[in-house]
């Protein structure tokens, strides 16, 4: 079955990451671009999770993950290679309405992180429902490469006339005017 796609708004929830190393470290720097409330429990951390942990000064504690450790967050990163453990974490998480994700095992996942490109407000979310990790990828890079640098300018420039012209059919096809001669000038 497709993930359906969705962003959501992570102000006023906190975010649990289960483990210390590579895969941790990764599911952190994506974390990290659009929340700072994260908590890690790991029993050893990689240098490079370690360092990041003290330069955004999170919470972590040294430790095994304990029954209850998730009640007090919104979502949990699972990312040990310990699979009773992720299909543990998992059954607990619906008892305390938390989104998981488990590295890997999708069986133990609400979600699936997609590749994506973020520029400022801009936010583009690839995904192959898992088939093709590589693929998205792939993809991303190549449309990395289309998304000119003033994307941030613009967006700014539509988000204050958003907010000062009012709403209405007239300012909904004057904006969706502005955005197609934009995205056609890309190619010029």
């Amino acid at each position: 079955m497709a993930y359906f796609p969705a962003f959501l708004k992570l102000d006023n929830k906190k975010i649990l990451i289960v483990g210390g190393g590579y895969i941790a470290y990764e599911k952190l720097d994506h974390l990290l671009d659009f929340t700072q409330d994260i908590s890690v429990i790991a029993l050893e951390l990689s240098e490079e999770m370690s360092s990041r942990i003290e330069k955004e000064n999170l919470h972590f504690e040294k430790r095994a993950y304990e029954v209850g450790d998730i009640k007090d967050f919104a979502v949990v990163i699972v990312a040990v290679d310990d699979i009773p453990l992720q299909s543990e974490i998992f059954t607990e998480s619906k008892k305390y309405n938390c989104l998981c994700n488990s590295v890997d095992s999708v069986d133990y996942c609400d979600f699936i992180f997609p590749s994506y490109i973020k520029k400022d407000d801009l936010t583009i979310a690839i995904s192959t429902s898992g088939a093709s990790p590589a693929m998205a990828k792939h993809l991303k890079l190549y449309l990395r490469e289309l998304i000119p640098d003033g994307i941030s300018d613009f967006l700014k420039e539509m988000k204050e006339l958003r907010r000062t012209i009012p709403k209405g059919k007239d300012r909904m096809k004057m904006l969706d005017e502005k955005a197609k001669n934009y995205i056609k000038s890309w190619g010029k």
